[in-house]
């Protein structure tokens, strides 16, 4: 018999959502379509955190200043480079007579509570790039110590003033002599002339600035030959055991084997031969021109210390006008356009010579000033190092009879002008990415669009 069927029960009720939370919960969020079809993940719905903003920012920001100024910077140097690049396209005249040609002396010496090499890298990233554009030759002058540009700006003077006061023709050379002085003589032997136009010194920083100026002073109104050397006092001293007199002695000696041990093979700095209080009584040689060699002093800001850091930022950041500044004076030089440094002025009767770069001395050390005293430790220390006179601590006294006769390049407004309507192409500028961009799109173009292609054959018809 077939069991009955059980009566079905009635269904529960199906309970109804919410109206609200079931839709958005069964609905996907849209993504936009273009982002969709291109493949990209949809944009985040909310900013990044308080923190990240500030970080991107500033590093935004900074990197920002960095790119710009070093591309400004390049654009700089570029215009000044295009506006003396013409002088290395013009020929060489007296192709037949043998003659010196024009050379350009770089004075640059250690910056104080620094070395050499940042004298040198400073040259090379704003001076040289426009000498080598405009094709001239140039010789240096390095300065390790303070006094070393003094002391060759006063000796290559003497050497001039004995050839043409003295009469020396083909002076003899010494038992050591200097590459210049073979070179000199080997000039002679050859009949090889010297450049008779306007030369020019270009001099890096107020430290070699005013070692130029004492060494013009020294060379025009010193003596030629060395002063003697004055002879000190003997010290009366007690009676002194004989033991401990030879001790003393034996110290000393040790003292002097370890100094000449630790001495470069550089020779000795010479000591001056004149004081600054020697001017007004030294008579003018006979072989002093009317006009000196023109010069043109550039800029070496170099400043020191964790306490400089926003000055020292700022000037990072505009490095640009630095760039612009130093190419005007090296494109004075190379296009030898010069005046004459104007006359005293101003309230304190000052010339120009010695205001200009005043400002650097600012931003010089505190050892620099203390070290010039006259007490002992820094008299020895001065003796250690070679340093026979303190020239960048000491005021500059100048006579009036060499600061009328100096002269200093300057551009003019022809130039300037010629200079302002140089449009610098955007290649020259830009960086190792965005070139690497423009070559890869030139290949890709030509691969896609193909190159013209140019029968040599010409048309008959």
């Amino acid at each position: 018999m077939a069991e009955p069927t059980p009566p079905a029960q009635p269904s529960a009720p199906a309970t109804p959502p919410a109206a609200g939370v079931a839709e958005t919960a069964a609905k996907v969020p849209e993504r936009n379509r273009a982002l969709r079809m291109l493949g990209l993940p949809a944009l985040p719905k909310k900013l990044p955190s308080r923190n990240w903003m500030i970080f991107w920012t500033l590093s935004t920001a900074i990197s920002a200043g960095i790119i710009y100024d070093k591309r400004e910077k390049k654009r700089a140097i570029a215009k000044w480079r295009h506006a003396v690049e013409h002088l290395a396209k013009e020929p060489l005249p007296n192709h037949n007579a043998l003659s010196e040609l024009r050379k350009i002396t770089v004075y640059l010496s250690a910056p104080p509570g620094d070395g050499l090499r940042t004298a040198q890298d400073h040259y090379t990233e704003y001076v040289k790039p426009i000498l080598a554009a405009s094709g001239l030759d140039w010789e240096f002058v390095q300065g390790r110590r303070d006094g070393d540009v003094r002391a060759y700006t006063a000796e290559k003077i003497r050497r001039h003033r004995k050839q043409t006061d003295n009469g020396e023709a083909e002076p003899e050379l010494p038992e050591e002599p200097t590459k210049e002085e073979i070179i000199a003589a080997h000039r002679k032997l050859r009949g090889i002339k010297d450049y008779e136009g306007i030369k020019g010194d270009i001099v890096i920083g107020r430290h070699t600035w005013k070692e130029y100026l004492r060494g013009l002073h020294e060379g025009w109104l010193g003596p030629l030959t060395a002063p003697p050397i004055p002879v000190p006092e003997p010290v009366p001293t007690q009676d002194i055991d004989g033991e401990k007199l030879e001790e003393d002695k034996k110290k000393e000696e040790e003292a002097k084997k370890k100094e000449e041990e630790t001495k470069s093979k550089r020779p000795p700095q010479p000591r001056p031969y004149n004081t600054p209080a020697d001017y007004a009584s030294s008579p003018l040689p006979p072989s002093i021109p009317n006009e000196l060699s023109p010069v043109a002093p550039v800029r070496e800001p170099h400043l020191l210390g964790f306490l400089s850091t926003p000055t020292r930022m700022y000037r990072f950041f505009n490095r640009r006008r630095l760039a612009d500044e130093i190419g005007r004076d090296v494109a004075a030089v190379c296009l030898a356009h010069y005046r004459h440094f104007s006359t005293q002025s101003g309230e304190d009767q000052q010339y120009e010579q010695e205001r200009e770069l005043a400002w650097e001395e600012k931003d010089w050390v505190k050892t620099v000033w203390k070290e010039a005293g006259d007490e002992p430790e820094h008299v020895k220390e001065r003796e250690k190092a070679g340093i026979t006179e303190v020239v960048r601590a000491k005021p500059l006294v100048l006579d009036p009879r060499i600061a009328e006769r100096m002269r200093r390049f300057e551009l003019t407004k022809e130039d300037e002008e010629r200079v302002a309507k140089i449009a610098v192409p955007e290649e020259e500028i830009e960086g190792w990415t965005k070139g690497k961009f423009r070559q890869l799109y030139r290949w890709g173009k030509g691969k896609v669009v193909g190159e013209e292609k140019r029968s040599n054959v010409e048309d008959v018809d």
